[in-house]
């Protein structure tokens, strides 16, 4: 596996992100054709259509959302044993998500100071895993 570093460190899934997204948006696309063009001679099946597609794009954005909500509780809840390993403290509460999430990539090492530059320096994500001089990977995050 390729080593992980601030480049490389997102992740998309061809099948998910890119292949079923077109064609989610293809059928939305397909069933609003339908619904203008025969709505009016087959209004059941074109309402239906819409319905099912409509349905079919909530699970898919859902689904992710969801999961990302879940690996991010877990994310927070590492990092605030890891910190409290470190210092003896939870993480500051005025640490946004983002940032938590961004914070996993530094080592210890480096933590404790990127902590307090993210909280006096309202760092974002971005700003703060461009700080790290050490990538640590997750390799376990979609």
């Amino acid at each position: 596996m390729q080593e992980q570093n601030f480049q490389n460190h997102s992740k998309y899934v061809v099948g998910y992100h890119v292949i079923t997204s077109i064609l989610l948006v293809g059928a939305m696309i397909a069933a609003i054709i339908y619904a203008v063009k025969y709505g009016s001679e087959q209004a059941l099946l074109a309402t239906n259509l819409l319905l099912i597609v409509g349905t079919l794009l909530g699970l898919f954005w859902y689904a992710r959302a969801f999961a990302l909500r879940a690996q991010d509780r877990a994310i927070r809840a590492e990092e605030n044993l890891r910190y409290f390993v470190l210092t003896g403290k939870l993480l500051p509460s005025n640490l946004r998500m983002g940032q938590i999430i961004a914070l996993r990539f530094a080592p210890d090492e480096e933590l404790l100071a990127l902590v307090e530059r993210a909280v006096t320096e309202a760092l974002s994500a971005k700003e703060i895993k461009h700080a790290i001089q050490n990538w640590k990977p997750d390799y376990h995050r979609a």
